[in-house]
């Protein structure tokens, strides 16, 4: 049941980390692939990999922060395939400063970047969807920070729980197209970006290495004690794609190592539970 042979999934963002796991899960399925993505030589190496896994995939370069563009990447998938069943918006992009630190283009950038770019997206694949007549999913990666205060990130968790909301209305006004509406939400997840690999192609062996003493913040806040992988991300979006969750919409998942579940508790270096402010 979570085989998606013959479909054809968008996956924005998806040239490298969750987009790109997220994009390889799909066509491991059966799925055909549209990769949207800013880093063109990105986008090159998802065709390339997909190719191996035996389906098409359309490469397009693409700025989503520019809704022109984001049109024209929806439209020629559509002349390419004639078809869309699944919509992966996953472009998204922050950088950490305090609210008042921030200014007016940091701002936008932040919404166009991580909210504004699914309005295109979605408002230009959800016709073809409805016209094909065969429903569909669309999966919003949004993160745990959509969920609960994000000092030093308040304009991307804004757009976050924005998403959410989003999510949840659309569940409700393209149920009757048979079109299902889902998030999923990750915590730390290690991806190119995190570990430094921020522009050209994902090179495991360029990534900056963490120190121990990261190693083990990181192992005592998250209850599965590590970081999540991004192929754990694509596996809860195939999930969300395929007939294994057919009766499923307008949910945010988390995908988090039971971060959001934690709701503040961490481990003391003795591997005891208290609560964050009182960790030492």
């Amino acid at each position: 049941m979570c085989q998606l042979d013959d479909q054809v999934a968008i996956v924005t963002g998806g040239g490298g980390g969750i987009g790109r796991a997220i994009a390889l899960a799909l066509a491991g399925a059966g799925a055909d692939i549209v990769v949207a993505d800013i880093i063109p030589e990105r986008c090159a190496e998802v065709e390339a990999r997909v190719a191996e896994l035996g389906r098409a995939c359309l490469a397009i370069p693409t700025d989503m922060a520019k809704t022109d563009q984001v049109s024209a990447m929806v439209e020629t998938a559509r002349a390419r395939f004639g078809r869309i069943d699944i919509l992966v918006n996953n472009a998204g992009g922050v950088s950490r400063k305090p609210f008042l630190a921030q200014s007016e283009t940091s701002w936008r950038r932040h919404i166009d970047l991580n909210l504004i770019s699914m309005f295109a997206a979605t408002s230009a694949a959800v016709p073809v969807m409805i016209a094909g007549g065969r429903g569909g999913s669309i999966i919003n990666v949004s993160s745990i920070e959509g969920s609960r205060a994000a000092p030093g990130y308040a304009v991307y968790a804004a757009c976050k729980a924005g998403m959410n909301n989003y999510t949840r209305t659309m569940a409700l006004e393209l149920a009757d197209h048979g079109i299902r509406v889902n998030v999923i939400a990750p915590d730390f997840t290690t991806t190119p970006g995190t570990r430094g690999n921020v522009s050209g192609p994902v090179d495991e062996s360029t990534w900056i290495s963490i120190s121990p003493e990261m190693e083990d913040a990181t192992r005592r806040r998250i209850p599965l004690l590590r970081p999540g992988a991004d192929r754990e991300c694509g596996q809860a979006a195939l999930f969300l794609a395929s007939a294994m969750s057919s009766y499923v919409t307008g949910i945010v998942l988390p995908v988090d190592g039971g971060s959001w579940a934690s709701s503040g508790w961490v481990r003391d270096r003795a591997g005891k539970w208290v609560l964050a402010e009182v960790n030492s």
